[in-house]
C-alpha cells in the first residue's frame, strides 16, 4: 500500500516572500483544542454573515505573505476564493507548537496586525492559556490572557485571586460571543499516553 502522505504536496507558507515549509504534523492536543475552537465559532456563527475555517485554508495577506492559520473568521465574504482567503480575516487563531510559536509571536503576528486584523489570539495547549491580542492603529495591543488553571493550582491561590479569574473570553466581532477557556481546552489531556 503506498504512503498517502507522502503524495500530497507540502504544506508551505510565505514570509516576507520566503517560503516556509510547515511543521511535521502536531501532537494530537494542538488538534484537539484548534477543533475546540472551530466548533466553537462555526457553531455560533451558523446562520450569521460571519464564516469560521479550520485549519488547511490559505490566507493570502499579499503577494510576499500567506500563511495557513490554526483558525480564523472572515466577516467579509467578498475575500473568501475557492483557493482560500485573499485578504485580512476578522480574527485569526494560532495555537502554539514548538517549532512554530517564533514565526506565530514574531513575523506572523505583525503581518497579520498590518494588514487588518481585529482581533488575534495566541493558544498554548500546554500552559493551557488563551491570549487575545487587539488591533490598534495596525499594531496588536495584548487585552486579557485567559488560562484553565488546574485544581491543584486553583488550591493554592487566595479567595481574591481565585474570584479574579476571568473563564468567559469575550469575542470583539459580537457582543454576546463568549467562549469559555475550558471549552477551549475540552478533552486535551485526555490523549497523553
Amino acid at each position: 500500500m503506498d504512503n498517502l502522505a507522502l503524495k500530497e504536496p507540502p504544506r508551505i507558507e510565505r514570509i516576507d516572500g520566503t517560503t516556509i515549509m510547515m511543521s511535521p504534523r502536531p501532537l494530537i492536543q494542538h488538534s484537539v483544542v484548534s477543533s475546540n475552537i472551530y466548533r466553537i465559532f462555526a457553531s455560533y456563527l451558523h446562520g450569521k454573515p460571519c464564516k469560521a475555517f479550520a485549519d488547511g485554508v490559505d490566507v493570502h495577506l499579499d503577494d510576499q505573505n500567506w500563511f495557513i492559520p490554526d483558525v480564523s473568521i472572515v466577516c467579509d465574504r467578498s475575500i473568501i476564493h475557492r483557493d482560500g482567503i485573499h485578504g485580512a480575516p476578522d480574527l485569526v487563531v494560532e495555537v502554539l507548537s514548538p517549532s512554530t510559536a517564533r514565526n506565530d509571536r514574531g513575523p506572523k503576528m505583525q503581518h497579520y496586525a498590518a494588514a487588518g486584523v481585529k482581533e488575534y489570539w495566541i493558544v498554548s495547549p500546554l500552559a493551557k492559556s488563551v491570549e487575545v491580542y487587539l488591533n490598534h492603529d495596525g499594531n496588536f495591543k495584548l487585552d486579557d490572557i485567559y488560562t484553565d488553571y488546574p485544581e491543584w493550582e486553583l488550591s493554592r491561590m487566595t479567595d481574591e485571586e481565585r474570584q479574579a479569574i476571568r473563564m468567559d473570553i469575550p469575542v470583539s466581532l459580537y457582543d454576546d460571543l463568549l467562549v469559555n477557556v475550558k471549552d477551549v481546552f475540552e478533552d486535551v489531556d485526555a490523549f497523553n499516553h
